[in-house]
């Protein structure tokens, strides 16, 4: 009992900042110079900002509010029932258009395709279906359609392949690209800890960075550090002198300013050296773990 006592004391004390000492202003610039140019050379970079990285998972799921309870439960079962012939033949490419102009041409999913990687089996299923609360996703039609997601260029719209479920008012919608053209969230450097988890653009010298840190810990400023491709950025946190400190977190927002306007650089966390995304709901973190080519 003892040693529990100790042991959760010990996470009291340690969850609210880090365990090494506070990085100093030389030491940023040497681990800021490391991240820009691993990123500069990293083939994540090229898929990151020319192809086409989705933010979010290829199944497009319908409005739950509006949808009976069992569908969900039998969604994450994977209690999936085709009853309806799928076209056999091969989509032509489609062209990805962003707001910025920018364009790819993508290789679409014939429908078979798409309802093998939407009636996959789930790793985290509940149990086969019980005889109360969850019921066979009868697929009773398909058709092509289009829908609009996120990704690390912004949001874009892509071609899909609806799935229409019997007593489910909407369909289930699969992004219809195929994943061998797809690229997947980039990757932390071994070690490293996110901290800073979205940026704003406020002008086009300024940022406002959302950054995570214990209740016990005290904010000294904002760093950064430019090259020609990226923005490298970092807030001085450091832990109070606390014995025992609550296991709770938060979230704030702190500005810097950069040298030069941020055009079309990429953003990146210190810390762990992923790029970051623009303050819009969506953060690459939700996303460390999820690898589109291979859902």
């Amino acid at each position: 009992m003892r040693m529990l006592a100790a042991a959760v004391l010990l996470l009291l004390a340690t969850a609210c900042g880090p365990a090494q000492a506070p990085v100093t202003a030389e030491e940023f610039a040497d681990r800021a110079r490391e991240v820009a140019e691993h990123w500069r050379a990293s083939a994540e970079q090229g898929p990151w900002r020319a192809g086409f990285v989705p933010l979010r998972n290829l199944t497009l799921e319908p409005d739950w509010e509006h949808t009976p309870r069992w569908v969900g439960r039998s969604a994450i079962n994977s209690a999936w029932k085709l009853e309806t012939g799928l076209p056999a033949e091969a989509p032509a490419p489609a062209e990805l258009r962003w707001a910025d102009g920018g364009t790819l041409s993508v290789p679409v999913l014939t429908a078979a395709a798409a309802y093998a990687g939407l009636s996959k089996p789930t790793s985290f299923a509940d149990e086969k279906c019980p005889a109360e609360g969850c019921r066979p996703l009868r697929v009773v039609a398909v058709a092509r359609g289009e829908a609009t997601v996120p990704s690390s260029r912004g949001d874009v719209r892509v071609p899909t392949w609806d799935f229409t479920v019997e007593g489910v008012p909407g369909p289930f919608r699969r992004v219809a690209v195929d994943p061998a053209a797809m690229g997947g969230p980039p990757r932390p450097l071994e070690g490293g800890i996110q901290e800073v988890s979205t940026y704003e653009v406020r002008t086009p010298t300024e940022l406002r960075l959302s950054y995570q840190h214990g209740v016990c810990d005290t904010t000294y400023g904002a760093r950064v550090h430019e090259t020609p491709e990226a923005v490298v950025v970092d807030v001085d946190v450091r832990p109070d002198d606390v014995e025992i400190c609550p296991a709770m977190g938060k979230t704030d927002r702190i500005g810097v300013t950069l040298r030069q306007p941020l055009g079309r650089r990429v953003v990146l966390d210190c810390g762990s050296g992923v790029p970051l995304l623009p303050h819009s709901g969506v953060r690459l973190a939700e996303f460390r773990n999820y690898d589109p080519r291979r859902s």
